[in-house]
């Protein structure tokens, strides 16, 4: 299946044990390996084909994953965990561990016999890439989180972080299960999660949706697998043991998650740099593609540079 910007749609699995992760080859090949990890309840079609195609041409072979628990990777059997805020706080993982969201990102490594990968993490994603460069340092050839919190972060600690203002927000969204009725809730999250004053319709996320409809999945409206991915506890080592790489992302307007946060995710980890990008907030619109794009063919370009210790493959 490929769509009419030439994205091929198909849909490969890593395996972790008995748990399929998906995943999807967005094109690059021969350019320098990079795996982007998409956020709380998103699938991997939520990274803006505009982004993508900046990567691809600033010379990445770019691929993105579903997390277990959305898109077309493994969901686990519910259980009673209550909603994401209350699963968050909950002093046992309701379902799996944290280690275990970044051994699927190494599964899919493996499934594309890449032995070391630049890693892009955007909102929960940044924080299961932080882990993987702490759980997995020889696969991890440099590490770029966005709109990300601190894996050092635990439990009250974390909501520090979070503008909790805007969560009522999101549990006043309710819109019938339908083609329409999706394609308002995907919109009506975006706006709620852009910045103050940017302009978000309808076309800024159609393509989402369109893409989930044809694979036939809607992870964003699953909050019982929310509530297991973001309940997940993690029992790993701190920020200051990451020796990749590190750029840290965020936007300064960001209604969701305080720039405080990337403040204190580049504080922790040794040599990380910091951008804050004025205007702009937990969406990843299209005004930042170029600037993300740049920042990372910066950030791996610097990696290339530094003397090749590990052992790891630049494919």
């Amino acid at each position: 299946m490929v769509f009419a910007n030439g994205r091929d749609m198909m849909t490969r699995f890593a395996h972790n044990g008995e748990i399929q992760i998906a995943f999807e080859d967005l094109g690059g090949a021969g350019g320098d390996p990079l795996l982007l990890v998409m956020g709380l309840g998103t699938s991997r079609f939520w990274w803006p084909d505009g982004l993508v195609a900046e990567l691809v041409g600033h010379g990445f072979h770019v691929v993105a994953y579903d997390q277990r628990d959305a898109g077309e990777s493994t969901h686990l059997p519910d259980r009673r965990v209550g909603p994401p805020v209350k699963a968050l706080l909950h002093r046992k993982a309701p379902a799996y561990s944290a280690e275990d969201l970044t051994d699927d990102a190494v599964a899919v490594l493996d499934a594309l016999g890449w032995e070391g990968a630049h890693l892009l993490g955007h909102s929960m994603g940044g924080l299961i890439a932080q882990r993987t460069a702490i759980r997995h340092p020889r696969r991890v050839l440099s590490l770029a989180t966005s709109s990300a919190v601190p894996s050092d972060a635990k439990g009250l600690s974390l909501l520090r972080y979070l503008r909790l203002a805007c969560l009522p927000r999101f549990a006043r969204l309710h819109y019938p299960k339908t083609p329409q009725g999706n394609l308002d809730l995907a919109l009506a999250a975006a706006r709620i999660l852009a910045a103050p004053g940017q302009d978000i319709d309808e076309h800024d996320v159609r393509e989402f949706i369109d893409k989930e409809a044809a694979h036939q999945v809607a992870s964003f409206r699953d909050q019982k697998a929310q509530s297991r991915q973001i309940g997940a506890k993690w029992h790993g080592g701190p920020l200051a043991q990451i020796t990749a790489p590190t750029l840290v992302l965020h936007g300064e307007s960001d209604p969701l998650v305080r720039v405080t946060a990337a403040h204190d995710i580049a504080a922790a980890i040794p040599g990380a740099s910091l951008h804050t990008l004025p205007g702009v907030g937990h969406f990843l619109a299209r005004d930042v593609w170029t600037t993300y794009a740049d920042e990372l063919r910066a950030l791996a370009d610097r990696t290339d540079e530094q003397p090749q210790t590990s052992g790891i493959t630049h494919r």
